[in-house]
């Protein structure tokens, strides 16, 4: 399966903000949409992604004012990314390795979606589901040969 099946799915949805909102809009904004990142697009450039877990690691247990902080000033900007052909495993690869929940997918310079570990979890669990409704029709259909 591959990364751009799921976007097939999921949609192409791509939730952004700015790198000089602050903080508690990008929160607010992850809030509102029940989303746990936000890609930083300046213009249409990606810029960085910013994550609960950086609104936690840099702003709460360092005890700043999200609404004094600006985004390019927390968001990680060494973006791990993926293109709608990459595979599965590999995206799980990227997330296991690097303790990451969310990818940007790239296509063309521009980002083109983004998955997240859930839609991996989702994707893999619906092929095995297929796979095994296939083994028992397969598995039926054998049991009612003849000899």
């Amino acid at each position: 399966m591959l990364v751009s099946d799921i976007l097939k799915n999921k949609g192409r949805e791509v939730y952004s903000i700015d790198p000089n909102q602050t903080v508690y809009e990008a929160i607010a904004t992850m809030d509102e949409l029940d989303i746990g990142a936000l890609v930083v697009l300046d213009g249409d450039s990606l810029d960085g992604i910013l994550s609960e877990r950086d609104y936690r690691s840099k702003v709460i247990l360092k005890g700043r004012s999200s609404k004094s902080t600006k985004v390019h000033e927390i968001m990680t900007s060494d973006v791990y990314y993926v293109t709608p052909s990459d595979s599965v495993q590999r995206c799980m690869g990227i997330m296991t390795e690097e303790k990451i929940r969310h990818l940007p997918v790239m296509e063309q310079d521009t980002v083109a979606g983004v998955i997240s570990i859930g839609d991996l979890v989702k994707s893999i669990i619906s092929k095995q589901k297929s796979e095994i409704s296939n083994l028992r029709h397969y598995i039926q259909g054998q049991g009612s040969y003849p000899g």
